[in-house]
């Protein structure tokens, strides 16, 4: 206590200096309408400027929950447009005199999921989430973000799983181009991660750079219409009878962060089909 009465009694100059300070800009602007304004001016440009810094802070840390809300609300209208779509296909059937062919009903949910682990660079690249089979994750399930398809779980554990990354030569897909029936085989050279190529698409296909790349829906893992990247122009090829394409993908693996699996829930009713049609294929060629 005697020291802190030392220090105001040695400063003591100081603090008289500071209240009259004080007292003498509080009567400044109090009484004069100009300096007032001033004052608030210039305050209002000061707490402007620390709010605007305190928001940014705390926006940038709430950003993963914006995405991960972003990404559900995808997965919703994702849902949602099957559902349209299959009851567009409802009425066409009960349309007289039409002649569409209704499309295969399809019936998709998403689970949304963290990346932990992701590879690039490799020869062989893989993905790891922070879902697994207590989740509803199981292997052959379609993976996307919001840019577009990233790859295919092929190890479930309780609670993570493993994707093989687009950007592994052991996974092929099946694109088309968009607006066209004709599809063939994409594939990474192992090059940049930012490209692909599509391969064995027909010479007569009709095509510009620049055109969308999307899944052709000739399997039980993507639906049909996934974006996966853009024409940006065609590679030499020895085959005359197809074409061979360089693809930029619209997903950027070295940013990747919150996915969504995608579960066809007539996936098991589609592959007993397969069976059947295979056993009775094979009844057949007994009998002949």
């Amino acid at each position: 206590m005697r020291n802190l009465l030392d220090f105001v009694i040695k400063h003591s100059s100081w603090f008289v200096f500071l209240f009259f300070a004080i007292l003498s800009c509080r009567l400044l602007f109090n009484s004069n309408p100009y300096q007032h304004s001033i004052y608030f001016t210039s305050a209002n440009v000061v707490c402007s400027s620390v709010y605007e810094l305190f928001n940014n802070v705390t926006s940038y840390f709430h950003l993963r929950d914006i995405n991960e809300d972003l990404q559900q609300r995808n997965a919703m209208l994702e849902n949602e447009m099957v559902s349209l779509r299959n009851e567009i296909n409802n009425y066409k059937m009960l349309l007289p005199d039409t002649n569409a062919v209704p499309e295969v009903y399809q019936h998709f949910d998403f689970v949304i999921a963290h990346v932990i682990s992701n590879s690039v660079s490799q020869p062989y690249n893989y993905i790891t989430i922070n879902r697994g089979s207590d989740d509803g994750i199981r292997p052959e399930m379609g993976v996307v973000d919001q840019n577009g398809v990233v790859g295919i779980v092929n190890v479930v554990g309780r609670h993570s799983a493993r994707i093989v990354s687009l950007l592994n030569p052991n996974l092929r897909l099946s694109c088309k181009v968009k607006n066209s029936d004709f599809f063939g085989s994409l594939v990474w050279d192992c090059e940049s991660p930012q490209y692909a190529v599509l391969e064995e698409l027909p010479r007569h296909v009709e095509f510009e750079n620049g055109d969308t790349i999307i899944t052709s829906g000739y399997s039980t893992v993507f639906p049909e219409g996934l974006i996966v990247g853009v024409i940006d122009g065609k590679m030499p090829t020895n085959d005359d009878n197809f074409y061979t394409l360089r693809i930029r993908l619209t997903t950027d693996f070295s940013r990747l962060s919150t996915v969504r699996a995608i579960k066809n829930n007539m996936k098991d009713e589609l592959r007993e089909l397969e069976k059947a049609d295979f056993g009775n294929s094979n009844k057949e060629r007994g009998k002949s």
